[in-house]
């Protein structure tokens, strides 16, 4: 099973989004000595707690601090923004980084309305466009005849040896029907809705078209925090309790310490919303924690799992992506323009 890290550049408590980007850099260090094969830096935007603004950028910082493994966004989102420019960006970073580059979208904003309004500042095309940028992406990414026909005799420079592998993201059946429809590999963000998984990857292999890919490929992106401590396993647990429902009541900020975790008390009613949640979360030893993630994959039929991790220490966080790794048996091996 290869796996994958997806990166937010969270910004822990007492430090600020420098400290958020060097964790980035390390952890992505860490992660490729660990024999992980892909990691993605997210996108969000107008935040306090995350620093992951620009992937595109920090995708060059990481690859350039890093050897093997692959970078990629997860992802650009792309209703923001012009394929011809996103197509020229990874071109570029595949040119300097050939054979590590992953160029994964989604349509989500990755913000509040009005963030959403001024990235996408003078641009008169809706959502309802997504599907027509998705395709010439794809197109101008790869050298092709753009489906626009406005475009079809322009070509996204510079001209490399290789073109990043595309991803389309996504946590719903309308992104599964893309994702198949276009013949692209696809990720599905089970963190974000864990319901509709099995089913959006059914749909996903159902309507899959060889279009970009000759065959579907996926992968499933999880939250999983691994500790050796059942105790501090349930603080963990209890962590992400309160920090949904802090995000519920309009409360933004880092995740709770785990002192706040223990001390923290719960109403019956609190307590019935944690229960319904606990499924968008693994929580567990290492071998716990691969048990959850084996049964999910074998649900959904999933080729890659992308573990996305957050916890108040950066140490907790490396170690977990650590034991996860272990209990894998995955060693630190180039992983190789295999694509998928």
């Amino acid at each position: 099973m290869k796996l994958g890290v997806l990166d937010q550049s969270p910004i822990a408590r007492g430090e600020d989004a420098r400290a958020a980007v060097d964790n980035t850099i390390r952890l992505a260090q860490h992660c490729e000595a660990f024999g992980y094969h892909r990691y993605w830096i997210a996108e969000h935007h107008a935040s306090s707690t995350l620093a992951s603004s620009t992937p595109e950028i920090l995708i060059t910082r990481v690859a350039r601090e890093t050897d093997r493994i692959r970078i990629g966004s997860g992802g650009v989102m792309l209703p923001h923004y012009s394929p011809f420019k996103v197509a020229e960006n990874f071109r570029m970073l595949e040119l300097m980084y050939p054979g590590r580059i992953d160029l994964g979208v989604g349509r989500a904003p990755g913000s509040d309305g009005l963030t959403a309004a001024a990235l996408a500042y003078g641009n008169p095309l809706g959502i309802e466009y997504y599907p027509a940028k998705v395709k010439d992406l794809v197109a101008f990414v790869s050298g092709d005849k753009p489906f626009t026909e406005a475009f079809e005799r322009l070509r996204a420079t510079p001209n490399a040896q290789t073109t990043p592998d595309i991803w389309m993201l996504g946590s719903s059946l309308d992104s599964a029907v893309y994702a198949g429809r276009f013949g692209l590999a696809f990720s599905f963000a089970h963190f974000i809705a864990p319901q509709p998984a099995v089913a959006a990857m059914r749909r996903y292999r159902d309507e899959f078209k060889g279009e970009h890919l000759a065959a579907p490929y996926s992968s499933i992106g999880v939250f999983a925090i691994a500790t050796e401590d059942p105790e501090r396993a349930d603080l963990f647990r209890r962590m992400r309790e309160i920090q949904r429902i802090r995000r519920d009541r309009g409360i933004r900020g880092p995740p709770p310490t785990l002192e706040e975790a223990a001390a923290a008390p719960f109403s019956d009613e609190d307590m019935e919303q944690l229960r319904s949640r606990r499924s968008r979360q693994i929580i567990g030893s290492g071998a716990e924690v691969k048990a959850e993630i084996d049964a999910l994959v074998e649900e959904t039929q999933a080729d890659e799992v992308v573990v996305l991790t957050i916890t108040p220490s950066f140490d907790d966080r490396v170690k977990s992506y650590e034991l996860i790794a272990d209990a894998y048996g995955e060693s630190a091996t180039p992983p190789g323009p295999d694509r998928p």
